[in-house]
């Protein structure tokens, strides 16, 4: 199976919560009381289809092949004003990051971003009254009460977020899978050619004093993503969540690297300017191949508005002072 086919960051599924139970329209009897008053219970409520969040989850896989999701309904009212048991919800973990859509309307209902926060997602019907309510001083015995609410049907699409404190933002083949892996213990396919990661891998970056961060390789941008083409916005959406983002040129581009540099600025902008409000660093990747001469003559063509660090993943080149610069910038 291909390294990428467990990594789930969308599914629809049909979610129909349960309906609420029926009011009881109960008279009171017993051997002392031949016609007594109303004394039937409300119905339980239906079951909510409820999202709680869950470090344990990564990706949607576990929802892929659940296309319906039924709650159950509540429990009728019984005599003795004795309310219906409530229907069970069911609870869906999902991982953080997980923002949940109307699929017909496309509005964002809510997203889900921190351990155990859970948040109703489809809500039960409401128990039916029982017949004691409708008691008055005209009328001393109904004999009706109400049915429960039916529950709720509706289409939702689930889309996954990736968290990640820094998010690398590169053309394909810009050196960022090989940063992952030298930087954490993910295990990212690592090959010379474009598109070798073709889902967001996320790796935990050991830093000094037993700190961590976590780091997530995005799929490489190619010039339209924005609009649509190639991988495009499908991973675009990840970089939305990351807190610094750590742009990557390799040293060896064909254009110069602030080119490389405005270009991918152009494809984030054009997706969402928000993401222009970000921290944002600079790494030149593959750098073990020039001198010093030259590193010197690259630093005078360098974008101007953003702080930058010359490496190489695989000589082990300023990675230690790279990670010292994300620490700061997600902690400023």
């Amino acid at each position: 199976m291909a390294q990428g086919s467990n990594f789930v960051d969308y599914v629809k599924v049909c979610c129909r919560s349960g309906h609420g139970g029926a009011g009881s329209s109960h008279l009171h009897r017993d051997k002392f009381t031949a016609k007594g008053g109303p004394d039937g219970g409300d119905g339980g409520r239906g079951g909510h289809i409820i999202l709680k969040g869950s470090t344990q989850h990564w990706t949607l896989l576990h929802l892929k092949y659940r296309k319906h999701i039924i709650a159950e309904p509540g429990g009728p009212g019984g005599s003795a004003l004795r309310t219906g048991a409530n229907g069970r919800d069911d609870v869906l973990e999902v991982p953080l990051g997980t923002v949940a859509k109307d699929a017909e309307t496309g509005e964002i209902l809510f997203e889900i971003t921190e351990e155990g926060e859970t948040k109703i997602l489809t809500e039960g019907g409401k128990g039916g009254l029982g017949n004691w309510h409708f008691k008055s001083s005209t009328q001393q015995t109904p004999r009706f009460s109400q049915p429960g609410l039916p529950g709720k049907e509706q289409w939702i699409i689930l889309e996954l977020k990736v968290l990640a404190d820094v998010g690398l933002v590169g053309f394909p083949n810009a050196g960022k899978s090989t940063l992952l892996s030298v930087v954490s213990a993910a295990k990212p396919e690592i090959a010379n050619y474009p598109f070798t990661t073709l889902v967001p891998n996320l790796g935990i970056v050991g830093y000094r004093d037993n700190k961590s961060f976590v780091m997530a390789d995005i799929p490489g941008i190619i010039e339209g993503a924005s609009e649509g083409k190639g991988l495009g916005i499908r991973f675009l959406r990840h970089i939305e969540r990351n807190s610094v983002l750590l742009f990557m040129v390799p040293a060896d581009t064909d254009r110069t690297i602030e080119e490389e540099y405005n270009i991918l600025l152009n494809e984030l902008t054009s997706y969402n300017d928000e993401l222009l409000t970000k921290p944002r660093l600079l790494a030149i990747t593959k750098s073990d191949m020039l001198d010093e001469e030259l590193e010197e003559q690259m630093k005078a063509e360098l974008p101007k508005d953003i702080p930058y660090i010359f490496i190489s993943s695989v000589a082990n080149k300023n990675i230690l002072p790279l990670k010292d610069m994300l620490w700061k910038a997600i902690n400023d």
